[in-house]
């Protein structure tokens, strides 16, 4: 808390889930009083009009009964009040309420009152206008110069500027280049309105020069200035400011220099008359409102300023003089006299927190106790340097980029998969052919010890799979209280998932104001995707996994697909995946071998990592740590290159087919041009079958493009086959290598750099700068092959020959004691995750 405080002299509260903005504050004498004592007029968007007067018996106390002069409800929000001779025949103060669509103007007054009641202050309408347009925002002022009268003029919304004689109706105005409405001020020196537009520009107009210019009746300005009399609208001068403005304000005193204030989302300017910058101040926070007032010394001009840190802060210029708490952010800032006391400072807030305060401070009454003193022991402020230098040496030592998870954090996710099906499956519009499609609930919790808001989970499953509902909005959480939301998993699409691994994202904001991330991954069953059937002994594609400890019965693997008792011995199961082929897994009775096949190869994969994943749990719980499994190989790298051929035999149709579907469109727009023109010319000459040979166009563009989708599916579905089939490679040369998991993550960075597959950047060029990196570094055989350097475009290759080289070699290199690392032989730390992006990145630009 800021020992400056802004001190608070009168506060209220103004009525309940009510809004303000900057334009629903003014300061002056409505009534007419004489007495030099101000009023605060207030209107809200909620249609609430009120005037207090405040004058507390003592510094803070709180608004009494006395204080509220004037409150009515008027129908429409009150979007802006101010206070002027807006009345014909008297130079009295009226004030003017301005309304979506309507202008009034009221005068106040006040009839003394004879018993303990008090005075009665009334408001009562000398006239009004209708709006014919939304309206925005309202300036007034001495326009052209007149004497003892303030005329008023209304921004709408679409950019047309009202010009209001008092009780009547003078023109109407549209700025040139409109589309979002800014702050408008007017100039009493200059006879001129500046406003910010949209161009994040400040623009001065003459109203001479408005007074002239075309009548504004429609909103196609250049039309009406091509067909009716008047001059074009041009501004007086343009300076551009780089950015949004909140307020402007014009200040002229007597012995300061006329200057143009204007208020930015991160700077402060101030104006000579010309629209030359006088100077700038950088703001190094997000101001709300800002208010330029009278110095004490001579050429400088004072200004007060709020920001989103509830700070009010005075600046000289550009110096800053003073800054003071708050106890609101303000939306609105004025300068009053009450009570013979001058210079009262009144803010508003968004939510109705109206507050007279003035600057002070409050002494710090805190008296730091004396220390004993005490002798030195050198000894252990010795023991203690070194403990600290080593501490402080081994946090050097790690260059996380992410920052430590502390030990609790402030919200914990968590996520529960039932351990059975549903009994009644949730499945819905799910394209795969099977009688039965299961599903199975996972429950997700959040915990937290701080209050968060608007807490959003997004949860993520592979491909083709599907969720009953895949994001939750927690408008608050409290602390020590739980969340708890659960969805339903189930295949939707016809092809088998690449894995059974999802994810679940919590965004949520600290209570001060920091963005947080929490998530948590779980694991789906297998028995979601596969159901148990009768092995099958035929097969084309097989695989053996060789393990160091004794045959282990499937039923403890697999107990959701055996529905015999614990004491059977069970050596062979049958898979059939939903959207798949049928895998079969047996486990020798005499040797620690297990096989697994099935007629795709790419169908394998669920199953063998359901199985090494089951042998890891098992041995965990008897509490063998030294189990291993192996492969003995060879790699079945050509099962592999065949979905590789697959792949990139659809990338090129896909390719030929988007080619195709661009020459028809050009073909039928260029027929398009043809016809119309005919159908234009007054003479028309014979279509000469040119309807015939649009619509035999049109047939083909549309079969062209169903086409396409329907080839945009297929290669979605081989890249999901691809993928499940790239994992399993990098698991089998991980156990044929014994491969660490720091080498088998530079594995799965190497063949699994992209989520998604596309022309621009596909899976076969990103793979194979990869392999090429892996080949010059890590894994060359000399120094020429370091030397050599790797392109840095990448384009979609003409065929898959020099990609399966490198893999073929990649396997090779590794047979011969080659092993992967981040770094090459020579000594560069450059990673293969940065080398792949840098590649990435270089063909963006490239395309660009």
């Amino acid at each position: 808390m800021s020992l400056f405080k802004a001190r608070d002299w009168w506060s209220a509260t103004l009525g309940e889930n009510e809004e303000f903005d900057q334009g629903c504050l003014s300061v002056a004498d409505v009534d007419n009083s004489g007495s030099g004592q101000d009023k605060i007029i207030v209107g809200s968007y909620s249609g609430f009009l009120r005037i207090f007067s405040p004058h507390p018996s003592k510094a803070g106390e709180g608004v009494q009964a006395e204080d509220l002069l004037l409150e009515v409800q008027l129908r429409d929000p009150v979007l802006q009040v101010e206070v002027g001779k807006f009345v014909s025949g008297t130079e009295l103060l009226h004030l003017a309420v301005l309304q979506p669509k309507k202008l009034s103007v009221y005068s106040v007054s006040g009839t003394l009152g004879n018993v303990e009641h008090g005075n009665q202050y009334q408001i009562k309408l000398m006239y009004e206008h209708n709006l014919q347009r939304t309206a925005c925002n309202m300036t007034h002022g001495p326009f052209g110069g007149v004497k003892g009268r303030d005329l008023i003029c209304i921004q709408s919304m679409d950019g047309m500027l009202m010009f209001f004689e008092q009780e009547s109706y003078a023109f109407g105005r549209y700025l040139p280049g409109f589309l979002l409405p800014g702050p408008l001020r007017y100039s009493p020196k200059t006879d001129s309105f500046v406003t910010v537009s949209s161009c994040r520009q400040v623009e001065s107009y003459k109203y001479q020069v408005l007074a002239v210019a075309t009548e504004a009746d429609t909103k196609k300005e250049k039309e009406q200035q091509k067909i009716g009399s008047g001059k074009k609208l041009l501004a007086d001068w343009i300076l551009n400011i780089g950015e949004q403005a909140l307020d402007i304000s014009i200040v002229s005193f007597n012995h300061t220099v006329f200057s143009i204030f204007v208020l930015g989302e991160r700077n402060f300017f101030c104006l000579k008359g010309n629209g030359q910058i006088r100077f700038m101040k950088k703001l190094e926070y997000s101001p709300s409102c800002f208010l330029p007032y009278c110095s004490v010394s001579e050429g400088t001009i004072n200004s007060l300023v709020g920001n989103h840190n509830n700070m009010l802060l005075v600046y000289q210029d550009v110096t800053l003089r003073w800054a003071a708490q708050l106890p609101h952010i303000p939306v609105a800032v004025k300068v009053a006299n009450f009570q013979d006391m001058k210079g009262i400072i009144v803010t508003l807030s968004d939510s109705g927190h109206l507050q007279c305060s003035y600057f002070g401070t409050d002494p710090s009454l805190f008296q730091a106790p004396k220390v004993e003193s005490r002798d030195i022991n050198y000894e252990e402020l010795d023991k203690e340097m070194k403990e600290l230098q080593r501490i402080i040496k081994e946090a050097t030592k790690t260059q996380d980029i992410l920052p430590k998870i502390e030990k609790e954090d402030d919200l914990i996710l968590l996520a529960n998969v039932s351990p059975t099906l549903d009994a009644v499956s949730q499945a819905v519009d799910s394209a795969v052919e099977s009688e039965a499609v299961p599903s199975v609930t996972v429950k997700f919790c959040i915990r937290t010890r701080l209050h968060v808001q608007k807490t959003v989970l997004s949860i993520v499953v592979p491909p083709f799979l599907a969720l009953t509902q895949d994001q939750f909005i927690f408008y608050s959480v409290e602390p020590g209280m739980s969340k708890s939301v659960s969805v339903s998993v189930f295949l939707k699409g016809n092809c088998p998932p690449e894995d059974l691994e999802g994810n679940a994202v919590v965004s949520y904001s600290t209570p001060t104001g920091v963005p947080r991330v929490a998530q948590c991954k779980f694991r789906l069953p297998l028995r979601l995707v596969c159901l148990p059937i009768q092995p099958s002994k035929a097969a084309n594609h097989k695989l053996t996994i060789d393990t160091n400890k004794p045959p282990v019965n499937l039923v403890n693997l697999f107990p959701d697909f055996i529905e015999h008792g614990d004491d059977d011995q069970v050596n062979v199961l049958g898979f059939q995946l939903l959207a798949g082929q049928k895998v079969t897994l047996l486990a020798s009775k005499t040797s620690q071998r297990y096989r697994i096949q099935s007629e795709k190869f790419e169908d394998l994969w669920l199953i063998t990592k359901e199985l090494i994943t089951q042998f890891e749990d098992y041995f965990l719980k008897q509490g063998i740590k030294d189990f291993t499994c192996s492969f003995s190989g060879p790699v079945p790298l050509q099962d592999y290159f065949e979905l590789i051929d697959q792949h990139f035999e659809l990338r090129m149709n896909t390719e030929k087919y988007e080619n195709l579907l661009s020459e028809r469109a050009v073909q039928f727009r260029a027929i398009q041009k043809l016809l119309l023109t005919r159908f234009k010319d007054k003479t028309p000459a014979p279509l000469q079958n040119l309807d015939t040979l649009l619509d035999g166009t049109y047939r083909q563009v549309t079969g062209i493009a169903d086409a396409t989708e329907e080839l945009q599916n297929n290669l979605f579905r081989a890249f999901i086959r691809l993928k499940a089939a790239t994992h399993l490679i990098i698991v089998l040369i991980g156990l044929w290598q014994k491969l660490s998991k720091d080498q088998v993550s530079i594995l799965e960075s190497t063949f699994l750099p992209l989520q998604q597959d596309g022309q621009e950047l596909g899976w076969e060029e990103s793979v194979d700068a990869a392999l090429s990196h892996l080949l010059r570094t890590c894994l060359s055989k000399s120094s020429k092959e370091q030397a050599l350097n790797l392109t840095s475009q990448l384009s979609i290759p003409k065929d898959t020959s020099k990609l399966k080289k490198h893999i073929t070699l990649l396997c090779d290199r590794l047979a011969k004691g080659g092993r992967l690392s981040l770094s090459a032989d020579s000594g560069s730390q450059q990673s293969v995750l940065i080398q792949g992006f840098s590649m990435t990145s270089q063909v963006s630009l490239d395309n660009e």
